[in-house]
């Protein structure tokens, strides 16, 4: 599965203001919302904050990977965030974060699927130059083709 093909417009914040990694997770659902990937907020948010209870989904080098598993996913989804201003997430290397990918799969398509989404991402995330382009995009079409190289 190709990122982009998962990654819409809509679910693209390039500046995005908030305080917590909670308010972020809220944030970006309700984008995925409007475009009828995620049915029932509620459901899906309350999966991402209870995988964020098992460990922090901050990877480190300034980003994190929330993701959650939730009937309340209609199909497979992606988010992704600049953030206007770092949160603390926790992260496994100390550091806040300022971007931001969350992932929404249907709870009957949890097998590997979102394994593959974030296996693309933490495979890319290795490497300072995406992380650099990803932070330099200014606008969605930007950050589209940055990703359409994972």
């Amino acid at each position: 599965m190709k990122l982009v093909e998962i990654l819409k417009h809509e679910t693209i914040q390039l500046s995005l203001d908030v305080k917590t990694k909670e308010e972020c997770i809220q944030q970006m659902a309700e984008q995925m919302v409007k475009t009828g990937a995620v049915t029932n907020k509620e459901a899906y948010v309350q999966t991402v904050l209870e995988r964020e209870q098992k460990g922090t989904t901050g990877v480190g080098f300034g980003v994190a990977i929330p993701h959650g598993k939730s009937d309340g996913v209609a199909a497979p989804a992606l988010g992704f965030a600049k953030l206007a201003h770092p949160v603390d997430w926790q992260s496994l290397d100390g550091n806040p974060v300022s971007i931001v990918f969350l992932i929404a799969v249907p709870a009957e398509q949890a097998g590997n699927e979102h394994l593959q989404i974030l296996a693309a991402i933490a495979r890319k995330l290795i490497h300072e130059e995406f992380r650099n382009r990803l932070k330099e995009a200014e606008s969605p079409e930007e950050v589209l083709q940055v990703l359409e190289t994972v």
